[in-house]
């Protein structure tokens, strides 16, 4: 394998069909460090397949700009509405593809595990995660919500995470989407 200490760029992705936010950050050793974030907004009167096609294309942008190694995505859980679970599956997909796309393994996060692993509360506020992101990694400000999110999901990545796929679930119930 690798050297550990060998620096990886990670992006984080928080899937969105209006508003994708993106955060890259690099980890040596234990360090973290900030390289961008923001977001992709797509057109606000835009049909589908034209806001997957921005996100898409946004996302391959700051793929081939920033040439990250590994991609962390959150995972959508169902809402109260199923058409917007739906909806925002679909724009979760058009991110997945960007990153398949450009051959980079991707692993996926549930907003529990990327709270919980960034705040130490898996059930924190939106303004809690800003906060936390902009601590750790020495940001002079807090990021926009959903390229704190992002970056949030990055950082989770970096601390060890593996994705829902690879985590050891020894012992564990998988109920309603969370360990238990």
């Amino acid at each position: 394998m690798g050297d550990p200490a060998a620096p990886v760029r990670i992006l984080g992705i928080d899937p969105g069909l209006r508003i994708t936010g993106f955060g890259v950050i690099e980890k040596a050793g234990q360090k973290l460090a900030y390289v961008t974030s923001g977001c992709v907004r797509t057109p606000p009167d835009g049909s589908l397949p034209l806001r997957l096609k921005t996100i898409l294309g946004g996302l391959r942008e700051v793929i081939a700009a920033h040439r990250p190694q590994q991609i962390a995505v959150e995972i959508v859980f169902v809402n109260v509405n199923p058409q917007s679970t739906l909806l925002l599956g679909q724009a979760r997909g058009a991110a997945i593809c960007a990153a398949v796309d450009a051959e980079l393994p991707v692993a996926e996060y549930t907003a529990l595990q990327v709270k919980q692993s960034v705040v130490g509360n898996g059930h924190a506020a939106k303004e809690q995660v800003q906060h936390m992101v902009r601590r750790l990694l020495a940001l002079p400000g807090d990021p926009s919500p959903d390229a704190a999110d992002a970056l949030a999901c990055a950082i989770c990545h970096a601390h060890g995470g593996q994705g829902l796929g690879a985590l050891s679930t020894a012992g564990l119930r998988l109920r309603r989407g969370r360990l238990g």
